[in-house]
């Protein structure tokens, strides 16, 4: 039995959702005096916010597509990995989940937690090597951890046989509140947008995952119908150079913020146009904020959106997208309507019995496999700077 317990949870993305569900399971697990460490990229918002924790971190220079380079990121996981000595190996996403499933091959627990299959974002035949390789290293986890029961879904009907487990994501209910009239005309003076006229806002790094090419063009509709309506585009990505040349009308880049809640606060409406997902925090984070939902209709949304809380729409269509967009900043009351729904709604996606749950699975998984997560008296935590 291993007297006390190191989990390292390794993941490429440096921002967005995952890095912070990253962040906040985290928090979590240090707050029941486990040893957790993290293996990320060293630049983006997932560093800044881990020294602000105190978790030490392993610098991973990794990048998001597979390639030639991902010999050498799983060489440098390996030396990770001898480094810290993790009882318990918690891998994020598609790149993680290559390198480290290639690296560990189930010698270590391991959660392999996809947040979205890789396949989803893969071209060509590259769709069809993604899915081969799924089902090939899924005997590699311990556990298949999905973030919605869409998702597990998704893997059965691929042919990814595992060890399924739905842990749905979560929200902070207690940072993420609902915002009333005069909240949300505060939070419009601090972002500088115009206190009049609606507002739509879409959170998401700017990629063709997340359809803001598509929410461009059907603005282009509600401009000419509704000309005082804006929109704001919150976050950054490699399409917002392109993005920003279209010249649409009452469009407003906002770039890469480190709190989204003013923007939702100041919102009328939040509106996610992507052309797949895991179970997407943004849309979690706009139902406890009070606000209504316009998004596609593809699995992890439409788990999500019931019909009281907004509208789901055919991906890549800006046709009905309009559409629905211009309901509901024609009828403002409809959309605060969905809003209080969306609060209601809420309730039942609470991040602590989210946590609670990843840290029962971690803690499950390894003492299966003879580890304790129980640091023995006088064995200390594995400090920032001994990882470095």
């Amino acid at each position: 039995m291993v007297e006390y317990a190191r989990v390292l949870h390794v993941v490429q993305p440096r921002d967005g959702g995952v890095a912070g569900y990253v962040a906040a399971a985290c928090a979590d697990q240090l707050s029941r005096d486990w040893d957790v460490a993290v293996a990320c990229p060293p630049d983006g918002q997932l560093a800044a916010e881990l020294a602000r924790l105190g978790v030490p971190h392993l610098p991973w220079r990794a990048t998001r597509t597979p390639g030639p380079a991902t010999v050498g990121e799983t060489r440098d996981l390996a030396r990770l990995v001898r480094r810290y000595r993790p009882q318990a190996v918690h891998l994020h996403a598609a790149k993680a989940g290559l390198a480290g499933r290639l690296l560990l091959r189930g010698r270590v627990p391991t959660l392999f937690q996809p947040h979205g299959w890789s396949w989803l974002a893969a071209e060509g035949v590259l769709r069809p090597a993604s899915v081969a390789w799924e089902r090939a290293a899924a005997r590699w986890a311990d556990r298949l951890v999905c973030v919605g029961e869409q998702e597990a879904e998704q893997g059965r009907a691929c042919g990814v046989d595992g060890a399924y487990v739905v842990i749905r994501n979560g929200v902070d209910l207690r940072r993420f509140r609902p915002g009333d009239e005069g909240a949300r005309r505060a939070a419009r003076i601090r972002l500088g947008v115009p206190a009049q006229g609606p507002l739509a806002v879409c959170v998401g790094r700017v990629t063709r995952q997340k359809g803001q090419d598509v929410l461009l063009s059907a603005w282009e509709t509600v401009a000419r119908q509704l000309p005082l309506a804006q929109l704001a585009l919150v976050g950054d990505g490699d399409l917002l150079p392109g993005l920003r040349e279209h010249g649409t009308p009452g469009v407003h880049f906002a770039g890469a913020v480190t709190d989204v809640r003013d923007w939702l606060v100041a919102a009328d409406l939040v509106v996610l146009p992507s052309r797949w997902e895991g179970l997407p925090l943004t849309a979690l984070e706009a139902f406890a904020t009070g606000r209504s939902v316009v998004a596609s209709d593809v699995p992890g949304l439409s788990e999500i959106v019931a019909p009281s809380v907004g509208a789901l729409v055919p991906p890549e269509r800006a046709e009905p997208l309009a559409e629905a967009l211009l309901r509901r900043l024609r009828d403002l009351d409809l959309a605060r309507t969905e809003g209080a729904a969306a609060v209601r709604h809420a309730a039942g996606f609470d991040v602590r019995r989210t946590l609670g749950r990843l840290a029962y699975l971690t803690s499950t998984v390894a003492a299966t496999r003879g580890t304790s997560l129980v640091r023995s008296p006088g064995v200390p935590a594995l400090s920032p700077r001994e990882v470095r």
